[in-house]
């Protein structure tokens, strides 16, 4: 019952996705050929909601968790090369897959056999970074 609270948010977060088609191959191909507003529309909105909240929590220092512990958000040293080179390949692999990773669960949700696919080289990706992350430059 204590990850109740998570797994709603999950399955509301994943309905969202669907219903508002921003997990849908087409919609993101759309994007990517410049012939569609509607997802950067979706990212723009989720950019200034996230601005918002972070904004939000820096000011207020009191805000928790959940599970009560207080909510600290670091600052990152800007211009690294990491973030230009991560990007890069995050945006190859949204390229070339049609999907990022919040799309892919709920898009597993709704039974997609090529989601479940992505999914495993998804998490396929993340163990060979864990893997290889001691030899990589951070």
């Amino acid at each position: 019952m204590r990850y109740f609270p998570y797994l709603l948010v999950g399955v509301l977060f994943g309905f969202v996705l669907i219903k508002s088609e921003a997990a849908s191959w087409y919609r993101i191909q759309e994007m990517f050929h410049f012939q569609s507003f509607h997802m950067f529309g979706v990212m723009f909105s989720a950019i200034v909601t996230a601005f918002f909240t972070t904004q939000i929590i820096k000011r207020l220092n009191s805000q928790k968790a959940l599970d009560g512990q207080v909510i600290e958000i670091p600052e990152k040293p800007a211009g690294q090369t990491s973030y230009i080179v991560g990007g890069f390949v995050f945006g190859i692999g949204w390229g070339l897959i049609g999907l990022c990773p919040g799309p892919v669960f709920a898009l597993v949700g709704t039974g997609s056999i090529g989601a479940i696919v992505v999914l495993a080289g998804a998490l396929h990706g993340t163990w060979l970074y864990g893997a290889l992350k001691q030899y990589l430059p951070h």
